[in-house]
């Protein structure tokens, strides 16, 4: 009975520690579902400029800072650059870094389209049919792929008292979220004259 005591006592801060550092940014509402796809949007002005004035520069930032960034393969590629309807449509592969040491490199490929509908002074984006292969060899083969949906979404991800992560899937949702805060900022930032914020790493109790 001592020992079981004994045990339970050792066992709360492991328990307080995995609830109290969940910032809020990652909790339900954080990843959007549309039609039960998971799809994150935003809208922002670009006042005074036309149509065609915005799709050259949301096809230029697609290019040169999302797939040209991207890993060089069939899955990264503009599908369409808008030229006649304004409407660009891309998909990119790029690495998500969890954890990276000497002795371990712990990473997932972030899959995903990108569409930009550039109108009269408007700008909007979405970034949706999202999945993850993860835990490849060295070879870049025999990993797992997890679709967005059944990965990150709030009822995967969150647990029912909206408390905290599920340590299996909450790496891939909090490093998500932070990417998409950041592509939409640096879109945002092409027209403001601004570079893309600096990318915060929020520290999060997550255990794997």
């Amino acid at each position: 009975m001592k020992k079981l005591l004994i045990a339970a006592l050792l066992s709360i801060p492991f328990m307080l520690s995995a609830k109290k550092d969940v910032d809020v940014k990652y909790l339900r509402g954080a990843v959007p579902e549309v039609n039960g796809i998971v799809t994150f949007s935003q809208d922002f002005s670009v006042p005074g400029k036309s149509q065609d004035e915005i799709q050259q520069v949301m096809y230029k930032f697609v290019q040169d800072s999302i797939v040209g960034k991207g890993i060089r393969g069939e899955r990264t590629g503009i599908i369409s650059d808008g030229k006649d309807d304004g409407n660009i449509v891309a998909r990119n592969e790029e690495y998500i870094i969890f954890k990276r040491s000497a002795l371990n490199l712990d990473r997932t490929r972030f899959r995903y389209h990108l569409i930009v509908q550039a109108s009269d002074e408007k700008v909007h984006m979405e970034l949706t049919k999202i999945t993850y292969y993860y835990n490849e060899d060295n070879e870049g083969k025999n990993g797992l792929t997890y679709k967005a949906e059944e990965w990150i979404s709030d009822k995967e991800a969150v647990n029912k008292s909206n408390s905290r992560l599920y340590p299996r899937c909450g790496k891939f949702r909090i490093k998500t979220v932070d990417r998409v805060e950041a592509i939409f900022n640096a879109a945002r930032g092409t027209f403001e004259g601004t570079k893309s914020p600096v990318q915060r790493t929020k520290t999060i109790n997550v255990p794997r």
